[in-house]
């Protein structure tokens, strides 16, 4: 630890400590910090609501600076916002990246809490903005590092930059804070996919048919080989594999099992290729299900860290189907796979383990026919009318303008203030939906205490560009989310104010909003059916549809398409579904969030086809993808937005955010500076390549037919005496939509 310090403190010091001058921050390595380091005294710092005092040590001289002579502490807080702060007002520049590395300590009890740095923004008409950019557990034994990056968007008359948030009484300590215009890196190459055996099985005697050859236990486990699994392929590998060969029915058995993790393992190290997205298949099964369902899960060891490699629940005396993926982005000098999870003395049973290297380009092939299928309409055009004769070898030429199928991705209200992040979003999206505006927690942070203005705002701006919205979200049953006043309602007290949340936002937006996520996540919590009871979800849902029975109401969930979390399994989702309907809850969409890790197609096909028996639109609401590869990037988005838009029961597909540090880590489009990568690129060129465009002469009947895309269209016909042009839409249908064009 002391070593990492020291590199930690070698870090900084390599940093230029330099004041800038009042027209702000060019490109470079320039501290907008004044006195960083506390050479000067505590010049330019200030306590925020607290007292601060310069030192050279604390604690009997138990903690002394890490680098230099000085640091500061705080004194006297009363409040987590209470802390240490400079104004940076003047120095920092709107629309541009910025990196801060902060070495930061506690001192008092407890002695390991969080410490925040945050961004206090003022804007010139007066209005308020917190950015947290960074948090890291502090302990008082030790120095640490706090470090974060941060984009800030508004025309602002003040900029303060302080650290908050240990409890009252616990002391802050910084020893030195550099802010700066965060350093542009290069591009990635492209990862090195050559020589891969796509749709290859890399397992050893999957099929069992060499006894436990290329197997070992995981742990003080016994292992065997038993006949009667399914000599079927698990479905969900079938198009991912070169071969389909049947599965000769063995499979091997893990007993005397005293801990979760004991499982059937096989080395893989040699075999994993970097940058590669992997799909896992396999049969699973338990011996007893008397203790309730089991947990079955492939993992993956990648130098003793765990990897997950896909999960199923296992509630019947049954063979299942599990299937998920993974990608390794950094050499390992070990890597295996294991099968765990049911709880001791369960027996577990496997049969044909397959770890395939995913080809995404005939994937990409194979969806683009079906696509084709799905979204597109045959339409003819017959040219009419008493000079029909002119038109005999009319040039036709047809243009699509718009794409009607609904793309949208999220935005948050300080996002407009950044003109050229408005421009991307309105050129490149036709629905929208707020990243936190309209949840409960930020419309009334406190009870009775309302804040609808951004919301407003942002319905206001949405509207006025021509931008449908999704309404996200009503309430969120994930604990967690929901805020501390509302944690400590007693239950008579919490169903008022549940229904007061229906009656206002409902009442206030009537008519406002297409959909409406009502109960968000309600797979990964249950916080008001546990005050409130089973029928309160139901319950919402009915009351949301009397107060505005204009939108469509969503249930809305994650990790449901990707098989990496056996609580959202398809089944279980609808499951839930179902038991809504039962209630008489008018569950009128299914929300697939899609914040994928390793997107595989044939793992969120199944998904889809699972969820579409139902009958209901399936809308992708929150997809979003990351790594620090742009290409491997834009080969997951591209993956994810080819599945949605392939599939008949998807409606409609909307980003979790494009713009760099406004969303997911190493998931944006765009970097924070407007610079498109190759990530944005891959977007850009499909919405082109799903736009429809065609010419050529009419027919000897007068006829030109093209088979085009859903949505609107120019049409120019040139005869030997004139020009004409029209306007048409290609609605969705299956038979050919037919134009008479007079002439």
């Amino acid at each position: 630890m002391a070593e990492e310090q020291n590199q930690s403190c070698c870090s900084l010091e390599g940093l230029k400590l330099v004041s800038t001058t009042s027209s702000g921050v060019e490109a470079g390595d320039e501290n907008i910090i004044l006195n960083p380091r506390f050479d000067d005294g505590l010049k330019n710092w200030s306590g925020r609501g607290c007292t601060i005092a310069l030192r050279d040590s604390m604690g009997d001289g138990k903690v002394l600076p890490l680098t230099g002579k000085h640091f500061a502490s705080t004194g006297g807080r009363t409040q987590t916002w209470n802390g240490i702060q400079q104004e940076i007002t003047g120095r920092i520049q709107r629309k541009l990246a910025y990196e801060l590395a902060a070495v930061v300590r506690i001192f008092g009890n407890p002695s390991s809490t969080n410490v925040l740095a945050t961004l206090y923004v003022q804007a010139t008409n007066g209005k308020e903005q917190y950015i947290t950019i960074a948090r890291v557990q502090a302990t008082d034994k030790e120095w640490v590092q706090l470090q974060g990056r941060f984009l800030f968007n508004t025309v602002a008359s003040k900029v303060i930059i302080y650290l908050e948030g240990p409890p009252p009484g616990v002391d802050i300590l910084l020893n030195t804070m550099v802010v700066k215009h965060a350093e542009k890196l290069p591009p990635s190459p492209p990862p090195d996919t050559q020589n891969i055996l796509y749709g290859v099985n890399i397992m050893t005697n999957s099929n069992f048919t060499d006894g436990l050859n290329g197997w070992s236990p995981l742990g003080p486990c016994t292992l065997s080989i038993a006949d009667g699994a399914p000599h079927i392929l698990p479905p969900m590998a079938v198009d991912s594999l070169a071969s389909h060969e049947p599965l000769n029915g063995r499979y091997i058995i893990v007993t005397n099992r005293s801990q979760t993790w004991m499982a059937p393992f096989q080395e893989i190290t040699t075999k994993i290729k970097l940058f590669v997205t992997y799909q896992v298949s396999a049969w699973v099964r338990v011996n007893s299900v008397r203790n309730g369902p089991q947990n079955i899960n492939v993992a993956l060891g990648v130098d003793n860290q765990y990897v997950n490699g896909g999960q199923v629940e296992a509630a019947e005396d049954k063979w299942y189907e599990i299937g998920g993926s993974f990608r390794i982005d950094k050499q390992a000098s070990r890597i295996i796979v294991y099968v765990q999870g049911p709880m001791p003395g369960v027996d577990l049973m496997v049969s044909g383990l397959q770890i395939i290297p995913v080809d995404r380009k005939a994937r990409f092939h194979h969806l683009k026919k079906r696509t084709d299928e799905v979204r597109k309409r045959d339409v003819l055009i017959k040219l009419s009318g008493c000079n029909v004769d002119d038109g005999l070898g009319a040039f036709v030429k047809v243009t699509q303008v718009k794409n009607s199928f609904p793309i949208g991705s999220c935005i948050g209200r300080t996002d407009i203030d950044n003109e050229e992040f408005v421009q991307f979003f309105v050129n490149n999206f036709n629905w929208g939906v707020f990243r936190n505006e309209l949840k409960w927690y930020w419309t009334e942070p406190q009870q009775g205490i309302f804040n609808y203005t951004d919301a407003d705002e942002l319905l206001d701006f949405c509207n006025k560009n021509g931008i449908l919205v999704r309404g996200h979200c009503i309430f969120w049953e994930v604990q967690s989310a929901v805020q501390p006043w509302v944690q400590s309602l007693s239950k008579n007290n919490l169903m008022l104010a549940v229904q007061n949340r229906l009656n206002g936002l409902l009442t206030r937006y009537k008519g406002k909003f297409k959909h409406y996520d009502v109960n968000n996540e309600m797979l990964h919590g249950s916080f008001y059916q546990d005050r409130l009871g089973r029928d309160i979800r139901a319950n919402m849902f009915k009351t949301a549809q009397q107060l505005d029975p204009s939108p469509l109401l969503f249930v809305n969930d994650y990790h449901v398409e990707d098989g990496e979390d056996d609580k959202s399994s398809p089944e279980k989702y609808i499951r839930q579904i179902i038991d809504l309907q039962d209630q008489g809850a008018p569950v009128g969409g299914i929300g697939v969030q899609g914040h994928a890790d390793y997107p595989v197609g044939s793992i969120i096909s199944s998904a889809l086809d699972k969820l579409g028996v139902l009958g209901l639109p399936v809308w992708f609401t929150e997809i979003d993808v990351a790594s620090t590869n742009e290409y491997v990037r834009a080969d997951d988005l591209e993956a994810m937005l080819r599945e949605a838009y392939a599939h008949p029961a998807v409606e409609g597909m909307m980003l979790w955010g494009f713009w760099e540090l406004l969303g997911r880590e190493n998931s944006h489009l765009v970097n924070a500076e407007g610079e498109v990568n190759e990530a944005g690129r891959r977007f850009l060129a499909l919405k082109q390549e799903w736009l429809s465009h065609a010419y050529g002469r009419v027919n000897e009947d007068g006829e030109f037919v093209f088979r085009g895309f859903h949505g609107s269209y120019n049409v120019e016909i040139s005869t030997m005496g004139k020009k004409v042009s029209y306007t048409f839409i290609v609605e969705k249908g299956d038979t050919p939509l037919v134009l008479d064009i007079s002439i």
